[in-house]
């Protein structure tokens, strides 16, 4: 199982129904993929940041639908936008070893197939996680 977690903090301004758009949507993405088995979404406690989800996905092919998914397209166009700082992070009990090498690759594979959502990703305050692209990744 693969347990891919999101944290965020968003920009000074953004009003709550901004947020609310962004949320459901995040929402949306755990019912409608799926490969997604489980899901939360909700206010991150206890770090420096304020929100976050964590979808449940079995496998590798399952992680690439998730993330070519138009759901989780949408919630890149709505929420990204809003975002000041921003973590991606997996969990997973698989033992292959080269199981960071084959995430990180997912997403290279995906920034390289979609320069809107590069963009988009690059003009975040900072942004950590599987293959950043632009300054982040450096």
């Amino acid at each position: 199982m693969i347990y891919h977690g999101n944290r965020f903090t968003v920009k000074e301004g953004v009003t709550p129904e901004q947020l609310e758009e962004a949320m459901e949507s995040l929402r949306n993405q755990g019912r409608v993929i799926p490969s997604v088995t489980s899901f939360v979404v909700g206010r991150d406690y206890g770090g420096e940041y304020e929100w976050g989800a964590i979808f449940v996905i079995e496998d590798l092919d399952g992680y690439w639908e998730y993330l070519m998914h138009p759901a989780h397209r949408n919630t890149d166009r709505v929420g990204l936008p809003l975002v000041e700082k921003f973590v991606s992070f997996d969990i997973t009990d698989d033992p292959d070893p080269r199981m960071a090498e084959k995430i990180a690759e997912l997403h290279r594979r995906r920034y390289d197939s979609d320069p809107e959502l590069t963009e988009l990703v690059s003009g975040l305050g900072s942004y950590t996680g599987s293959a950043a692209p632009g300054p982040h990744g450096k």
